[in-house]
């Protein structure tokens, strides 16, 4: 995970465990992403601090740090073998948005990754599952694919980062704790705006 956490992050999270009987679900934040780092990047270790905050207590969400452990760019084939490497009857399942299903023929190691973990994918509004079939098709790993019943959900990390360029309020976007957390270290340029009523 390379941006803000925010609430799309934990529907995906809590479709995931209740549809596909998932003992539990580790957001990842990344070291160094794979393409050219964004500007507006606060650093590994205030993303890190955020998705803890994001799980909020839930005894079913947890934070992996194993891309923050390992140095240079994180991929994500190297992130599975060392789940395997450290507990080998782990049964895995990689969480994305059907954006990303997209292409992953375009990762490093699509197949491997395939054969490492089970695919669960949530659709978006630009993405449907035929679209990511297709997609997936030449890497032979639809059987490992499954896609997660629920609404397709607006909210993204850049509709946060804009939300937070513009001044406003973010709340309803990343939760309570994130959000004081943003403002309170003025992460991406600049603060939310306060609620009415209240602190910002």
């Amino acid at each position: 995970m390379f941006n803000p956490p925010h609430l799309g992050h934990l529907a995906l999270a809590k479709a995931a465990l209740g549809q596909l009987g998932l003992e539990q679900v580790l957001l990842t934040p990344v070291l160094v992403p794979p393409h050219k780092p964004a500007k507006w990047d606060p650093g590994a270790e205030y993303r890190l601090a955020m998705c803890r905050l994001a799980i909020d207590g839930d005894p079913r969400l947890g934070v992996c740090t194993l891309e923050l452990e390992r140095p240079g760019p994180s991929y994500t084939v190297d992130t599975l073998r060392s789940i395997h490497a450290s507990n080998p009857e782990a049964e895995v399942t990689l969480i994305v948005g059907a954006d990303m299903a997209r292409t992953l023929a375009g990762w490093r190691e699509p197949r491997e990754i395939l054969s490492l973990a089970r695919l669960a994918v949530a659709e978006r509004e630009d993405s449907t599952r035929q679209e990511v079939s297709g997609a997936l098709a030449q890497l032979d790993g639809s059987a490992r694919v499954a896609f997660l019943d629920m609404a397709p959900f607006d909210i993204s990390s850049s509709l946060v980062r804009r939300k937070l360029t513009a001044g406003e309020p973010i709340e309803a976007f990343v939760g309570a704790p994130v959000a004081g957390y943003i403002a309170e270290h003025e992460l991406y340029g600049r603060q939310p705006a306060a609620r009415a009523g209240g602190a910002g």
